[in-house]
Parts: structure tokens; C-alpha cells; sequence
């Protein structure tokens, strides 16, 4: 029988800081930045205060791969498993700063009330409150400093907080500093295991911990194969996703010498100019796009077992299957960083009408419809000025039927060998006519609109179609709905919430129905104030009799009427009471579905 391959050992928290500060605990690459809440990092801090188990950390002896810094382990300890636990320790004892998910650097500060009994109010993360109040120690970082004089501390903590016992506050103090002491189990995996084992240890253990998608262990594949390039692909998707997000990473991008040799530099220099925020793409995504248009598969598990040479159908693991799939990744890569493709996508989807990241519900459907401007750009049979236009109607489609919401990857699959097997005219035309048929606009649209939720793909893709028809907001000419979401403007609700609970309608699920919701103008929102629509909307009818403008700027009843439609709202609202509220949210949601398919059959 084989021996075991690992070692477990016990260390402290003190001792494994000062492995991490030494450099003999190291971070590689296949690890993931950090991602924990800081709430995470005070429950941690409150389980070893307590003496709770923590969980085991896992490392690699003697391995031969590239770490975080780009540097070669050269036998240090490769930290596989408790990234988030160790620089949680860092950032809250050491004083660590840690990079968060939008790449800025900050500081986790733990504030401790020595004096607290209750546990859920011993440790929090720092605010302004606990700067004010000389209860508690703002950050407890200064407490496991070198300089730190326990005597003095307890001293003048008594004198800010009189009738406090010096030896209630000295107790917490020493059981404070005690957390350096909690022991830590280390699993050491022997040197004898290859990446490939270790990388796939590393899904194990994860795969039931925080979630890790296939794109981390894609990156991980990368990371460590610099044979074949890998490495620097690695660092493409990296730092591209790094400049979608955060544009003056730029300056920390080129101090990368030999990245700046590449010809990817170059390519991706554009990015730090780049203002959009429709499609902010991060490495999954990137990669997902890349696989689907070079490979003609969705599957990311995929491209993980053809980076490491499994051929599908015998099984067997083969070099020239790693070269050719990193070769084909790369072109992908590329295909996806050009300025030129990425821009003209964004202002497809942009021309369909989707002017705000806020109207966007599935970064999936994103993806597939970037994928697909980029096959049919290459595509001969599709003529180059309806490319953008099969792209629009294609995310238009996936958007309103949740096409890309539930197994993706499976739904892709298939989508791309039908667009292979058929072409897309073909495929495009069939998938229409079996999901987009007149049931679907009178009965199964309405149905979608029946909701409170304003992020819904319904009443999303319902304000693209008023953004692209240009349709003005309520009760005004010239201020169109799409200055309103951009730019300033207020949810109404057209039977004002308060006026409807006045009258009954209290269910929240009732009065924030969508199909009660419109974007007006800020100043019209004040001056409609609470009244009923009969009301108010008889207001607006009576200003294009007179003249004399109350609210808005129409003064014309065709003009009126021409709103009312640009809206969706029935012209009957001008009698409008609460008793025909439910009428009048069957009607406008009907109407809603008509603007859609118009807008829709209109692209």
C-alpha cells in the first residue's frame, strides 16, 4: 500500500505570521485574490479569541512553480489551501494592506471592547464610532505590535473609562494576545506531487467551501506552464480585467518589464482609456468567450482537462493536445482583447437599447452574444452590416427568455454546434419561431411583467425598447427615458404608493408591481406628489385645454395621448380610481408586451 502523502503538523498563529513575513510560507498563483467580507475577518478574530477550530491550512513542499510575485518557490512552502484565513490574519493583526475586488488597496481594522460580555459585540470591523468611543480598542492590530506595553495600555485605558477594574481590562487583554498562541493545523502535501495533483487536490478541497468556478482552475492551469506560454496568457486575462474595472491600474500594469515586451501589452493599452461600463468583463468571462469562439465548446472543464493533453476520446493525456489547445486559447484571447471587436459589440448592445449596466441581468448572455459577434464577423455567408443586428435580436431573445439562466454551459453547447451544423440564419430563424410565437407576446410576456422586481429581464429589456424607439418620459417632450436612467430621474409609481395604501392596497407585492412603475422627471415626480391618477393625469389633460401648464411641458391632447402610448400606459388612466387599479395593471402590462415586440421585430 502507497504512503500517505502528507505530513500534518500543528503551528501557531504567531509562527505561521512569521512564516509568511519570512517568505517560507509563500502564495502561488493558482490561488484566488482575496474575497472574504470583512465581517468574515471579525469572526475569525472572535473564533481564535475563543479557542474555536479554525480549519486546516495547506501547503506544498518543494515545489518547483511561480508564485503571486513571479519569483520561483525554490523549496519554500506553497500555501494551497487558507489563502483567506492567512491574509485575513495579516490585514487584521499585522496591519496588512489587502487589494479588494475593485483592486483598490485597504486596510481591515478590528475594533475589540475589552469590556464586553456578550460575544456578538466583543470584535467589529471598524467605523467611525469606535473612534469616538474610548471603550473600545479601534484596531487591534496595535495590540500585537512589538512596542506594544501592556502595563501603560491598561493605565491610561482605566483612566479614560473610570470604574473600569484594571484586572477586568488586563484579563481581555492577555486572552486578546493569546490568539497568537491558538494552535493551527498544517497539512504539508509531499514534493512528489506534480501541479496536476496538486491542482486538483486544490478543487477538492474547495469544492465545498466558498464556490470556485472551472475559469479559477483554468488560470491555475496557466499559471504554472510556462512551457507553453501559459504564464503569460495568465497575465493577459489578469491584468485586461484588471483595467476594465480599475483604469489607473495602468501604471502598476507596465512596471512589469517582460509583460511590456509582449505583443498583449500593446493590445490591451486601450482599456485604461476606456469609459464604458456595459459589458466589464471579468476572467471567467474572458475566458468563457475565448473557449467558446476558438474551441466551439462551453464546457470550462473542458478546457482545463485539453490544457493538460486529455484527448476526449481515448483518454489518453498527450503533448501536441497541450500546444494546440494553448495555441487556439491564445487566438481566442486575442480575438477578444481587440480594441476594435470589443468596442463594436458594446455599441451593439448599446444600439439595442441597453444603455445602462443597471438594465443588464445575465453576465452569461453577455458573454454568448460577444462569442457570437465575433464568429459571425468571420462568418462569410452573414454580410458585414447585419452582423450587429443578428447580435442585437440573438441578445434581445436570450435576454427575454432567460435562455442563458439555467445550465448555460449545456444550453451553449448546444447553441454552438446547431449555429455549426445549420448556420446561424438557419438555427437563428428556427429558435425564433418555437420561442418568440404570439403565445409568447399575449400570454407568457405579460405573465413575465407580473412582478416587483425592477431588475427583472422583462421590464429591463421593456426600458431598452422605450431607450431605442426614443420614446419621451411621462408627461414630457424632449426628455427621453434613456437622459432619465443615465443621468437623473425618479421610479414613479404611476398609482402612487401612498395613495394606494391609503385606500387598502397595503401588500408591498401589490403597489410595487412594475407594471406601476414609469421613470419621470424629478421636478413632474414632486408635483404629481400622492394624488390619484384621475386626478393628476386629469390635470395633465385639462393643461392641453387651457394652455396653462401645471406640470411637464405638454400642452397639445394628440401630443398627450402620443406620451401616454410612448409609456405604455392605457389613455383610460384619466379616470382612474383605486378600484380599477387591477384593470389598469392587466391593460398596462399588455401594453408593455406590444412595445416590446414592436421594439423587438423593429431591430
Amino acid at each position: 500500500m502507497q504512503g500517505e502523502k502528507f505530513t500534518l503538523m500543528q503551528y501557531n498563529v504567531s509562527a505561521i505570521l512569521g512564516f509568511i513575513e519570512a517568505g517560507q510560507f509563500v502564495i502561488p498563483e493558482i490561488q484566488r485574490p482575496f474575497v472574504w467580507k470583512k465581517s468574515q475577518v471579525r469572526d475569525l478574530i472572535d473564533s481564535l479569541y475563543n479557542g474555536y477550530p479554525t480549519g486546516y491550512i495547506i501547503t506544498w513542499k518543494n515545489p518547483d512553480v511561480h508564485t503571486k510575485d513571479g519569483t520561483m518557490a525554490n523549496g519554500k512552502h506553497i500555501l494551497i489551501d487558507g489563502q483567506q484565513r492567512i491574509t485575513a490574519l495579516m490585514a487584521s493583526i499585522v496591519g496588512l494592506e489587502v487589494l479588494d475586488e475593485d483592486f483598490n488597496k485597504d486596510r481591515i481594522k478590528i475594533a475589540f471592547n475589552p469590556l464586553a460580555t456578550d460575544s456578538d459585540k466583543r470584535f467589529a470591523v471598524q467605523d467611525a464610532s469606535h473612534l469616538k468611543d474610548r471603550k473600545w480598542i479601534s484596531d487591534i492590530s496595535e495590540v500585537f505590535k512589538n512596542n506594544f506595553d501592556p502595563f501603560d495600555f491598561v493605565f491610561k485605558y482605566c483612566e479614560d473609562n473610570p470604574k473600569v477594574k484594571h484586572n477586568e481590562v488586563n484579563n481581555a487583554i492577555i486572552k486578546l494576545k493569546e490568539i497568537a498562541n491558538r494552535q493551527i493545523g498544517v497539512i504539508e502535501l509531499d514534493h512528489s506531487l506534480d501541479i496536476d495533483e496538486v491542482t486538483e487536490i486544490f478543487i477538492r478541497i474547495n469544492s465545498k467551501g466558498t464556490a470556485l468556478s472551472q475559469s479559477d482552475f483554468v488560470m491555475s492551469k496557466m499559471a504554472a506552464d510556462t512551457a507553453h506560454g501559459g504564464n503569460t496568457l495568465r497575465k493577459v486575462v489578469d491584468y485586461f480585467c484588471h483595467l476594465a474595472v480599475k483604469h489607473d491600474f495602468f501604471p502598476q500594469m507596465i512596471k512589469d518589464i517582460e509583460f511590456e515586451k509582449t505583443e498583449y501589452a500593446y493590445n490591451i493599452k486601450w482599456l485604461a482609456k476606456d469609459n464604458e461600463d456595459i459589458y466589464v468583463p471579468d476572467y471567467n468571462d474572458m475566458l468563457r468567450v475565448a473557449f467558446m469562439y476558438s474551441f466551439d465548446r462551453a464546457k470550462l472543464s473542458d478546457l482545463v482537462s485539453l490544457l493538460s493533453g486529455r484527448d476526449f476520446e481515448t483518454r489518453e493525456f498527450r503533448e501536441e493536445i497541450v500546444e494546440a489547445s494553448y495555441k487556439k486559447l491564445c487566438e481566442g484571447i486575442k480575438v477578444f482583447i481587440n480594441e476594435y471587436n470589443f468596442e463594436q459589440f458594446v455599441l451593439a448592445i448599446k444600439g439595442a437599447g441597453f444603455k445602462s449596466s443597471k438594465q443588464l441581468n445575465s453576465q452569461m448572455t453577455l458573454d454568448f452574444a460577444y462569442m457570437l459577434y465575433l464568429k459571425l464577423s468571420k462568418d462569410f455567408s452573414i454580410q458585414r452590416d447585419r452582423v450587429k443586428h443578428h447580435v442585437q435580436k440573438w441578445f434581445v431573445l436570450s435576454t427575454l427568455t432567460g435562455r442563458y439562466v439555467g445550465s448555460p454551459e449545456s444550453v451553449m453547447s448546444r447553441d454552438i454546434r446547431l449555429i455549426n451544423e445549420r448556420g446561424f440564419i438557419n438555427f437563428f430563424n428556427e429558435i425564433e419561431a418555437s420561442v418568440l410565437s404570439d403565445t409568447f407576446w399575449n400570454i407568457s410576456l405579460p405573465q413575465k411583467l407580473e412582478t416587483t422586481s425592477t431588475n427583472s429581464p422583462a421590464f429591463n429589456t421593456f426600458l431598452a425598447a422605450q431607450i431605442n424607439l426614443n420614446c419621451n418620459s411621462l408627461f414630457m417632450h424632449g426628455t427621453m427615458i434613456s437622459d432619465l436612467i443615465n443621468i437623473s430621474g425618479d421610479v414613479h409609481h404611476i398609482f402612487p404608493k401612498a395613495y394606494l395604501k391609503n385606500n387598502g392596497v397595503e401588500a408591498k407585492g401589490r403597489y410595487n408591481q412594475v407594471a406601476n412603475f414609469t421613470y419621470l422627471d424629478t421636478q413632474v415626480n414632486k408635483a404629481v406628489r400622492d394624488d390619484a391618477p384621475n386626478i393628476y393625469f386629469g390635470k395633465a389633460l385639462e393643461q392641453c385645454e387651457n394652455k396653462k401648464i401645471a406640470f411637464g411641458n405638454i400642452s397639445d391632447r394628440e401630443a398627450f395621448m402620443k406620451n401616454l402610448e410612448e409609456n405604455s400606459i392605457p389613455k383610460s388612466v384619466v379616470s382612474m380610481t383605486v378600484k380599477d387599479y387591477d384593470v389598469f395593471l392587466a391593460e398596462r402590462r399588455g401594453l408593455m408586451s406590444q412595445l416590446i415586440e414592436k421594439y423587438y421585430k423593429g431591430l
